[in-house]
């Protein structure tokens, strides 16, 4: 199978762990497939559009540039896109490997990566609402931090979080 080197969606790279393109066979039709495992928050940026601009670089220095669709996200696993696009000319595509479904070679692009591996890289930052229950002095202080609360309230979870973890 072909390697892919890099990748660039609408013109911005992407930091990618693992990757396999491929072209899939389904009813004498054929699709040319990108699977990436990326991290949560690249598949939190594009893991809802639905045509994207995609640059394959190959380890031998062939890029591809084509319009690609995401495929639906898979839950459970590793973050991944999924992306793919129609065929209409093998020639097109030089040598990438032709898989099916019942093809034991089927790429696995999960395998020896972790979750921890990739939050190491690029750790996403979610929103929280917290509903404390605190006295009139402490909930004086706190509304006088701004924007200064959210540094004290990681450091304080973090100091909290690495003292459970080491017990």
């Amino acid at each position: 199978m072909r390697k892919v080197k890099t990748v660039k969606i609408d013109g911005e790279n992407v930091f990618m762990f693992n990757s396999a393109i491929y072209i899939f066979e389904a009813e004498s039709r054929y699709t040319l497939e990108l699977d990436m495992v990326v991290s949560e928050i690249v598949l939190k940026k594009y893991g809802k559009l639905e045509n994207l601009f995609i640059e394959v670089e190959l380890e031998d220095g062939e890029v591809i540039s084509t319009i690609m669709h995401l495929r639906g996200l898979v839950g459970g696993g590793l973050p991944q896109l999924n992306l793919f696009c129609e065929m209409y000319d093998l020639g097109d595509y030089g040598d990438i490997q032709i898989v099916n479904e019942n093809d034991v070679s089927f790429p696995n692009i999960e395998e020896g990566i972790t979750l921890e591996e990739i939050r190491k890289v690029e750790m996403p930052n979610e929103k929280i609402n917290l509903k404390l229950h605190l006295p009139i002095d402490q909930t004086e202080w706190l509304a006088k931090q701004g924007k200064n609360l959210n540094g004290i309230m990681l450091e304080a979870i973090y100091d909290y979080w690495k003292k459970e973890n080491l017990k």
